[in-house]
């Protein structure tokens, strides 16, 4: 369902505007994706979107898949992180050398940040490596300590 308004403003300008019902298909094919084998999402959140050739991988943190729980060891999650981003991107043919940027969070940039630099090195191997932003955050969802995004 399309909807349109048209607004006036002060000065006589005119604006018209359409919006899209969020059941609808949007007008230039943004597909939500939620694969067999991803986590669930713990909210009112989908996992990824694919735009023409992009696909946006939205944060993804170390949840085992099969359990929907949050694995143990601070490595061992931070790896999962990246596989669950993984599992998605690979989902819609694309791989990890087709990152085109990482956005990592991070609950302590000094203890956590050598964990992703070795993780992304096994996964990533001599590189190159994508784009990366690391930010240290007060906290995460479910206390986690790693949160990572990507955009393919």
């Amino acid at each position: 369902m399309l909807i349109r308004a048209t607004v006036t403003i002060p000065l006589g300008l005119t604006l018209t505007s359409a919006f899209v019902s969020a059941q609808e298909r949007p007008p230039y094919g943004v597909r939500t994706l939620s694969p067999a084998g991803a986590i669930k999402p713990t909210g009112t959140w989908n996992l990824a979107t694919r735009a023409g050739d992009f696909v946006f991988i939205a944060g993804m943190r170390g949840i085992d898949p099969a359990t929907n729980r949050l694995v143990t060891g601070d490595e061992a999650r931070v790896r999962q992180a990246f596989l669950n981003m993984k599992h998605i991107a690979e989902s819609e043919g694309a791989s990890l050398r087709e990152a085109v940027r990482l956005l990592v969070y991070v609950t302590d940039m000094f203890r956590f940040r050598p964990i992703v630099n070795k993780v992304q090195a096994e996964l990533w191997g001599n590189g190159p490596y994508p784009l990366r932003t690391i930010v240290e955050i007060h906290r995460l969802n479910q206390d986690d300590i790693v949160e990572v995004e990507g955009t393919f």
